[in-house]
């Protein structure tokens, strides 16, 4: 920032900046003063004592405009990369004079662009003004910014005077969540688990015609599930309730952040597991998220904004889940042949330009090869095929 730039913003900030009318109007003065001096004509103190006056009064009147002034914030309500961020401002006048002519600026994080501001005509006494714009946003991330400013010259336009507020905001971008249609890495895993626990529960109950207890027949129950031997045994009618497979398949999402990614890959990598974790939710399964720093999570809004938050290089606090089968996210192709039998893997690679399927040599998984080159989210709903 250069000396002049440091200047006007010391003399805004703790006294008054005088506008260019001002310096004008203050150079006429001494103008008048020092002609008053040679001359010693009346008439030209009394000009200049008036100019001095008029600034004086211009000088004072900006910073007793800021004094009753009180500044809130809104939440700002989470959204995706692309969409617009709601961000709403209170302003409230607590005098009984109306405020006019106010500049506001929203001092956002550097990351987000440059300051907002706008321009406010006038606030009535005892009344509250409600600024609310639309940020784009571009990318995930958690963003937080606490300054507002107000900026006035009234009523004359000579002097500027500024003050700062303390109004503290947080904007949670989620990332971007690819509307797929199918997902055999999530499809696949609950295949065949649902078939093996039903398989399993099937072979131990078939003695019993998946019957799991008895109980008194109560208004509304099937009579075809009446048991009559029973009932003719205790003299009372006695229904069967038959057990009842759930199969509730828990479905891990590991993002593996601890290791260094390319930025763009590590971008897609999170768009993938924000996308997979939401069509599991919609398929009703059990679906948690991993990460090196957090471990596991579940909640949709829990999971968004942790992939918010992630970032490529994490430490690692957390051990990954070694009890069952994984959807493994990474860019680190020696760390597919230790997941736990049955995981799947979706990779980033560098060193390979194209998109295949592939089985690693050992363990039972397979899993896909991202190409940058070509559409992700039909990169995710392709078959994973055994090689």
């Amino acid at each position: 920032m250069r000396l002049s730039d440091r200047i006007t913003d010391w003399l805004e900030t703790h006294w008054v900046n005088p506008a260019y009318a001002g310096w004008l109007l203050g150079a006429i003065a001494i103008c008048f003063f020092g002609a008053a001096t040679n001359t010693m004509a009346g008439w030209l103190y009394v000009i200049s004592g008036i100019i001095f006056a008029l600034l004086g009064i211009a000088a004072f009147l900006p910073t007793r405009s800021l004094r009753q002034i009180q500044i809130r914030r809104r939440q700002i309500s989470p959204v995706s990369a692309g969409d617009q961020l709601t961000i709403e401002v209170e302003i409230e006048n607590q005098t009984l004079q109306p405020q006019t002519l106010l500049q506001v600026q929203d001092i956002l994080q550097s990351e987000l662009g440059k300051p907002m501001q706008t321009a406010v005509e006038i606030i009535e006494p005892q009344s509250i003004y409600q600024w609310v714009y639309y940020y784009p946003t571009q990318q995930r991330g958690i963003f937080q910014w606490h300054e507002v400013r107000l900026r006035t010259a009234t009523p004359l336009g000579l002097f500027w005077r500024r003050r700062c507020w303390h109004a503290p905001a947080k904007a949670i971008v989620y990332p971007t969540v690819l509307p797929l249609t199918s997902c055999p890495l999530v499809d696949e895993i609950g295949q065949e688990d649902s078939l093996k626990i039903s398989g399993n529960r099937r072979s131990g109950s078939a003695t019993e015609d998946l019957t799991k207890a008895l109980r008194s027949y109560r208004m509304g129950d099937p009579t075809r599930l009446i048991h009559w031997r029973t009932s003719a045994r205790h003299g009372e009618l006695m229904v069967r309730e038959l057990e009842v497979f759930t199969g509730s398949q828990e479905v891990i999402i590991c993002l593996d952040s601890s290791v260094g990614w390319e930025p763009q890959d590590f971008e897609a990598a999170v768009i993938t597991a924000a996308s997979i974790y939401i069509y599991a939710c919609r398929r009703k399964l059990n679906v948690k998220l991993w990460t090196p720093r957090t471990g596991l999570l579940h909640g949709n809004q829990v999971v968004l904004e942790a992939l918010a938050a992630t970032a490529a290089g994490e430490e690692f606090s957390a051990a990954a889940p070694s009890y069952q089968s994984l959807i493994w996210l990474t860019q680190n192709q020696v760390s597919i042949n230790s997941l736990p039998m049955g995981s799947r893997w979706v990779l980033w690679s560098s060193t390979k330009l194209e998109n295949k399927l592939a089985r690693p040599s050992k363990g039972n998984y397979a899993g896909i090869t991202i190409n940058a080159k070509q559409s992700l989210q039909n990169q995710l709903q392709q078959l994973i095929k055994d090689t």
